[in-house]
């Protein structure tokens, strides 16, 4: 059957090429001591994240007794310290959390909200023009409310079997006694100084005004010394007293409206993922204020009548379906996503089989739909809009947001899919003075302009792109899929689960194959390995293209072979992550 793809080419021989060694930290600044390697297995557990230290971190609370929830908290407040410009405890997420004993999957929503004094206009400068998107992100208007510790705490309170103190220390001691800054880090301290420069960030990242390079030891001190708070009273350490002072008096420096009681009066959600079908597959996965789990449905119902494996994997046929299927899925998701808190999402109407059908015969292989736009899934749902629809108000920026995502699988079969955020790379640049905190630019993932779905007011959290996805058989998750990178994400999360579901690919080619991402607006973006031949004859239909390749997200992902009991795991090598599976000792003679 089609679903055993998701847990072939897991052989023995398999197991002994890629098994990856264990190694202590120093008691000096670290780096990551195994061998780097983008593919693992296990028999016992799972690790891929984005970073070798985090994947470590992760891997050492697997191999002490932890299990998948306490790893993903010890992994997160790593990143906080190795990856600090692309989440942390100034930012917010989601985390799906598989529950063995439970056999039930369940998300914390830990996503920023918008703080009490935010406006509907507050984007627009005096005389109504929208605010150029990078002069909004660093203005303290687009710092929300973070939700990230929070979200930390519940999880570990939920399901975890390790103690906050035990799993935040490997964060410190990453913090106090530094680690080797890699070319990643580097290139993104590099090309954000200037907007590092402007806040408390410079002394850290820029020590004299010159960035810190690959190969150097960062210290964090003061992240050190606020991770140590936290380690000792918790997320209350945070969100009140000296911390959340702090934290709102640096937001107001900068020109925001946050305080201490918006700090005070955050909270996070606890819900469901939408769940769908794609012929043998089910898909589980984030549900609004996400756009990504309803989006990433909807493109596979729509793409699914194609029967888009009997074109070659680089055909032209196959791009074009993809292609005119993402535009049709943006300009639906411009008009009608946003916080259900505050809005009514259409979320059946958007997947509803009739509307589907609608959608999917504006599609043809001859010819590019042009002026596309987004549909009435209403009509297919009770209710109706209560407020102005407009698809043309999310292409904010040319360089779409970073973020992290990374996944874990324990050996009891709990499982992890979790996307955390700061939103833009390094936020919004700015730093709370003497705690080493980065602040999120959130805020700007609301429209600029008032009126429609995800229109900015208090207390409501923006709309996000974050997928992480959870692949089950008979209600089990077989795979995790999820990626960084702003709106591509849902489109590189969508492609490698086609590239299985559809070209049959192991899980480590599924995730190297290139991607294609665009919206209704937008040029399409291209990674090296799309054929030079299928753009220009899909140049000459009428698509457009961006000059030059861009990378479109980057997937961290897992497999679970139950009838073998193995884990298989890749860290996507657009970044320089790391997987690293769970092996313990025979317990035979």
């Amino acid at each position: 059957m089609r679903h055993k793809n998701w847990i072939r080419m897991i052989s023995v021989m398999t197991v002994m090429a890629l098994l990856v060694a264990m190694s202590p930290f120093h008691a000096s600044a670290k780096k990551y001591d195994g061998d780097i390697d983008s593919v693992a297995t296990g028999t016992d557990g799972m690790v891929s994240t984005s970073h070798p230290i985090a994947s470590q971190v992760g891997a050492d609370v697997l191999n002490k007794g932890g299990n998948a929830v306490d790893a993903a908290v010890a992994i997160q407040f790593a990143l906080n310290v190795v990856e600090p410009m692309m989440s942390g405890i100034g930012g917010g997420g989601f985390m799906m959390v598989y529950d063995a004993d439970e056999d039930d999957v369940t998300i914390v929503n830990s996503r920023e909200r918008a703080p009490a004094g935010a406006t509907p206009d507050m984007f627009l400068d005096e005389n109504g023009n929208v605010i150029p998107f990078q002069e909004r992100v660093r203005h303290g208007t687009s710092v929300g409310v973070p939700g990230t510790l929070l979200g930390l705490e519940e999880a570990l309170d939920r399901w975890g079997s390790r103690h906050r103190q035990q799993l935040m220390t490997p964060a410190v001691q990453l913090a106090e006694k530094g680690f080797e800054v890699d070319k990643q880090l580097a290139d993104a301290i590099a090309g954000n100084a200037e907007k590092l420069s402007l806040t408390p960030a410079a002394d850290v990242f820029l020590p004299g005004g010159v960035p810190v390079g690959e190969g150097e030891v960062l210290v964090q001190e003061d992240l050190a010394d606020t991770l140590k708070k936290i380690r000792s009273n918790g997320a209350n350490a945070f969100y009140h007293g000296e911390i959340a002072e702090a934290i709102a008096d640096t937001v107001q420096e900068f020109g925001g409206s946050m305080t201490t009681e918006d700090l005070a009066n955050y909270q996070l959600t606890i819900d469901e993922p939408v769940v769908g079908n794609y012929k043998d597959y089910t898909i589980a996965s984030m549900p609004p204020p996400s756009s990504g789990g309803t989006f990433l449905i909807q493109m596979l119902k729509i793409l699914e009548d194609f029967d888009l494996g009997q074109y070659e994997v680089r055909s032209f046929e196959k791009y074009h379906l993809l292609s005119e299927t993402m535009r049709l899925a943006y300009a639906d998701r411009a008009a009608y996503a946003g916080d259900p808190e505050f809005i009514d999402v259409p979320v059946n109407g958007l997947l509803h089989p009739d509307y589907i059908e609608e959608r999917r015969s504006l599609i043809s292989l001859d010819s590019v739909m042009t002026d596309i736009e987004p549909g009435d899934p209403w009509a297919y749902e009770e209710g109706s809009a209560d407020y102005e629809i407009d698809a043309s108000g999310h292409d904010v920026d040319n360089n779409p947001g970073e973020t992290t995502h990374f996944t874990v699988a324990d050996r009891w079969g709990n499982v992890v899919s979790y996307t955390s955020t700061i939103e833009q790379i390094f936020g919004s640049g700015i730093m709370v003075d003497g705690y080493g905190i980065m602040l999120n630019n959130e805020l700007t993932d609301f429209d600029a302009v008032p009126g429609g779905a995800n229109e900015v007011q208090p207390n409501k959290r923006p709309l996000s792109s974050m997928t992480p996805t959870m692949i089950l058989e008979d209600g089990k998750p077989v795979a995790t899929l999820g990626s960084p990178g702003g709106p591509r994400i849902i489109t590189a999360v969508l492609q490698v689960f086609l590239n299985i579901a559809e070209y049959e690919m192991d899980l480590e080619d599924a995730v190297k194959e290139p991607r294609i991402y665009n919206t209704h607006t937008t040029a399409t973006w291209w990674e090296e390995g799309v054929p030079a031949d299928v753009r220009a004859q899909m140049t000459d239909l009428g698509h457009r293209f961006e000059s030059n390749p861009n990378l479109v997200g980057n997937v961290q992902a897992l497999q679970i072979n139950y009838d073998a009991g193995m884990y298989y795991g890749v860290a996507d090598e657009r970044r320089d992550g790391a997987a690293i599976g769970i092996n313990r000792p025979s317990r035979g003679k």
